[in-house]
């Protein structure tokens, strides 16, 4: 993970921002509160943490991301961007995600977010699984990625997945294929892009076992017990909640 994004960290933001959509229609939807605590997995640059960050200043914000090059750009970023709030960042796969990964004590959170993360997680089922176990009981799992690209005709289609391809990216055809017919059912909120390029979604724990995520459901029991946080070490902001594994 290191070697594809030690130099495109440096242009990440500069390029994705042409298609990389919804991303922002995500963040605007949040409906976060004065207090609340979002952690995005698999944050990268911190790009969407700093949106919302600006959008949310009291928001209590936490990241996390398997490549140490990415991060580097996230707290340079974060440094510059001058939020209100320090944001917590830590090393860490997806499917590591735990109460004690960011505070010792505990934690829990109001949001997870997803932004075009799960289609670069090979354990997609887990990441989602270790994401419910660490929810609030009213707080929700917030997903943005790539569709099944199937309304952007046979050529489109494949050389889009040949592009991604190259960044090991591997759109979630399955994910919109289990939300696509039951979203509307349970009340949660489903949003397809034109083309079928991109999708959304926004929905609780019991949701995803209600779309039958079953196993994530049944995986996330595991995430419950109690673990040994990592060592915390403060960040170039000083933010004694940001920290990386040995």
């Amino acid at each position: 993970m290191d070697r594809v994004y030690r130099r495109q960290r440096h242009i990440y933001d500069l390029t994705r921002k042409y298609y990389l959509f919804g991303r922002d229609r995500v963040i605007r939807n949040l409906d976060l509160r004065d207090g609340d605590a979002l952690v995005e997995v698999g944050c990268g640059t911190a790009r969407n943490l700093i949106a919302v960050g600006r959008r949310y200043p009291e928001a209590r914000l936490f990241g996390l991301d398997a490549s140490s090059e990415m991060l580097k750009t996230a707290q340079e970023s974060i440094r510059g961007a001058r939020l209100k709030q320090p944001v917590g960042l830590v090393q860490v796969f997806a499917e590591e995600l735990g109460p004690y990964t960011f505070n010792p004590l505990g934690m829990t959170f109001d949001r997870a977010l997803f932004s075009y993360s799960l289609s670069m997680i090979p354990d997609w089922r887990a990441a989602l699984a270790a994401a419910a176990s660490v929810l609030k009981p009213q707080g929700r799992i917030e997903i943005v990625d790539f569709g099944d690209l199937t309304g952007l005709g046979t050529i489109g289609e494949g050389l889009l997945r040949w592009w991604l391809g190259l960044f090991h990216v591997r759109p979630r055809a399955e994910i919109l294929q289990v939300l696509e017919p039951k979203a509307r059912d349970i009340g949660s909120n489903l949003w397809i892009s034109p083309g079928r390029y991109a999708f959304s979604w926004s929905g609780t724990a019991n949701d995803l076992a209600e779309l039958g995520f079953s196993n994530v459901a049944a995986e996330s029991q595991s995430f419950t017990k109690p673990r040994q946080p990592a060592d915390v070490t403060p960040s170039s902001m000083d933010n004694p909640a940001s920290h990386r594994p040995e």
